[in-house]
């Protein structure tokens, strides 16, 4: 099931509504109390919080944000001395460009002024 759509029924469940077809439960009152109405919306924000995080990683690359091991710093060197460009560097290592380019500057490799805009 997806993160939404849990989200969903929680929120039907924590408004007191059937989440097949939104009519109104039967009391229970476990269901009406308080404490878990706020936990069952709090869990749907979660979700739905989740559900955003994932919308907006999934156009990122496999290894985007993950720490640099120092054999990869060292083919990506390798790489940029070589003559590799920063995009095909940043393809190589399943990184952003902003990523390769930051990992570029902080060895000495590239100015601060010759990475792009997004870095600054």
């Amino acid at each position: 099931m997806e993160d939404q759509k849990a989200a969903e029924i929680l929120k039907s469940l924590a408004a007191g509504a059937d989440p097949a077809d939104g009519t109104p439960l039967p009391v229970v009152a476990a269901l009406q109390a308080t404490d878990v109405v706020r936990a069952l919306f709090l869990a749907a924000e979660a979700l739905e919080a989740r559900a955003r995080l994932a919308r907006r990683n999934s156009h990122l690359p496999r290894n985007a944000g993950r720490t640099w091991t120092q054999d990869e710093d060292d083919r990506l060197l390798a790489g940029f001395d070589g003559g590799a460009s920063v995009e095909s560097l940043a393809a190589a290592h399943e990184r952003t460009r902003a990523g390769i380019e930051a990992r570029l500057v902080k060895h000495g490799r590239l100015a601060e002024e010759q990475a792009s805009a997004r870095m600054r």
